[in-house]
């Protein structure tokens, strides 16, 4: 899309339309999408997530004792079709078509499945073996195909025609979104029609905090985006940034600030509209100083939640020479997500309603028309109100620990963005337990064990993916995680 006169925008919607299709088994037509673009002048935050069904009241919750995570009861509105349309519309300059037009020759005429991919894929098609239109679309052949074999989908390219001639108004309005209704209807599900066309992308401004010299962007609420910013409100109270980089010193308050930030966030974050605080309420400086005065630099402690008044994800980013830079995530949640697929269409719904909260009074209790916390965040790093870097680290609960990470390991210490990205890293799990990547030197594991931490070694796939573009002066640097099947390219 750069090469064909596009932006940035034009490339990232292009980008997440053609994922959908090679890499479903991470998102797909049935995803949410959150973005963060740079247009040259200023930030714009789109929130593309998708409200619960107005049924969905909480007596028709009464038979579970916790949420669901598969099937209809966990189906929220798709909204990343939206995302694509109301980005092409406010800053594309490509035709909406054209930018689809690679995505429907992908699932036309096929793609060769990559390695990371078709291991997950041969996990969702055992997991769902009793699903028949996920089976007759996912595993044609009964299995999931292997990597470097050729993958098909004639249903999916029909509808992503339908969505580039519509302009995505089809899929919420039209023939797609009446697929979509009449599925849940005889399937037991509360999605309506209606529920599709009251769908809506929200602009917002993005919220930030300050951390050494940077200003780091993430989305409001209901996405947990704002789990980051109060743990970088906190670090800022310790000395880490003195600290040698993967030293057990460094790590211990990295694991407590986090602990701390998740602690409010898993008990206020939620739709917007339903929460009893304010992002400026967690992020308040005062209030940060105050809690980061509970990190015992010695010992690992249990974190619970200080205001208390009345993983699977695809991201990418783009930047083009005019300096327009887009950060982008989409995402079917858990996998390719509830296990829901239309007939006919190669539509895979989200599962992203799994998150919401059965705790009466909850904030984040399910409710009709509500969005759900959201793990998946989009990020932007700004200097002096100018932009330096786009990023995101894709993977459930990681996503805010990995950004983190990235933060601190560049603007602490210097490391360019691959270096950043290929280091091992750490993943708080709850409660005590600190899962460790291969590579993190075996002294330190030890050392933060004998602070009380729960610690676990773990492979590369509990880690998630990060993809970062860092603005220099004539140009881009990017890196890519090792990690994923994806890349860093320059025109």
């Amino acid at each position: 899309m750069l090469l064909a006169g596009g932006n940035a925008v034009d490339a990232a919607i292009a980008t997440a339309a053609t994922l959908t299709v090679v890499e479903p088994t991470m998102n797909g037509l049935g995803s949410d999408a959150f973005a963060i673009v740079w247009d040259g002048t200023k930030l714009h935050g789109l929130n593309a997530s998708g409200r619960s069904p107005e049924a969905w009241t909480r007596e028709a919750f009464e038979r579970f004792e916790t949420m669901p995570q598969e099937g209809w009861d966990t189906v929220t509105v798709p909204g990343a079709v939206s995302a694509w349309t109301v980005l092409s519309q406010r800053f594309g300059k490509l035709p909406f078509d054209q930018l689809l037009a690679p995505a429907i020759g992908y699932a036309r005429e096929g793609f060769t499945v990559s390695p990371i991919v078709s291991r997950a894929w041969a996990r969702e098609v055992e997991r769902y073996r009793d699903r028949a239109a996920f089976q007759a679309h996912f595993a044609p052949t009964r299995r999931a195909p292997a990597a470097g074999e050729t993958f098909r989908s004639e249903p999916q390219a029909k509808t992503l025609e339908q969505i580039a001639a519509t302009r995505g108004e089809a899929f919420y309005r039209g023939e797609i979104a009446q697929r979509i209704a009449t599925c849940a209807k005889n399937e037991g599900g509360l999605m309506t029609a209606d529920d599709l066309a009251a769908h809506q992308a929200d602009w917002v401004d993005p919220i930030s905090v300050g951390y050494r010299g940077v200003t780091l962007h993430e989305m409001p609420p209901n996405g947990q985006g704002i789990t980051a910013l109060i743990a970088l409100n906190l670090l800022g109270h310790t000395q880490v940034a003195d600290l040698p980089v993967d030293s057990a010193d460094a790590l211990h308050l990295h694991i407590e600030a986090m602990k701390l930030a998740f602690a409010d966030v898993h008990a206020q974050v939620t739709d917007l509209a339903h929460m009893r605080v304010t992002p400026r309420d967690l992020l308040d400086p005062a209030y940060a100083q105050e809690r980061a005065k509970l990190i015992d630099p010695h010992r690992a402690q249990l974190a619970a939640p200080g205001i208390s008044k009345a993983g699977d994800t695809v991201y990418l980013t783009a930047a083009d020479s005019s300096g327009m830079m887009v950060s982008f995530i989409q995402s079917n949640c858990l996998g390719v997500g509830s296990g829901v697929v239309i007939p006919d269409t190669g539509i895979s719904m989200q599962n992203r309603g799994g998150f919401f909260s059965l705790d009466r009074g909850h904030p984040n209790e399910v409710g009709p028309r509500k969005r759900p916390f959201h793990t998946i965040i989009p990020a932007f790093v700004t200097r002096a109100g100018r932009p330096l870097m786009s990023l995101g680290v894709m993977g459930g609960g990681m996503q805010p620990q990995g950004h983190v990470q990235m933060i601190t390991r560049m603007f602490d210490h210097a490391q360019n963005p691959q270096a950043a990205s290929d280091a091992p890293r750490w993943r708080v799990m709850g409660g005590m337990q600190v899962l460790l990547e291969h590579g993190t030197a075996p002294d330190v594991a030890e050392n933060l064990k004998s602070r009380g931490h729960d610690v676990a070694i773990a492979d590369f796939g509990q880690f998630g993916g990060a993809q970062l573009i860092y603005r220099l002066d004539d140009g881009y640097v990017a890196g890519s995680d090792q990690r994923k099947d994806g890349q860093a390219v320059g025109f």
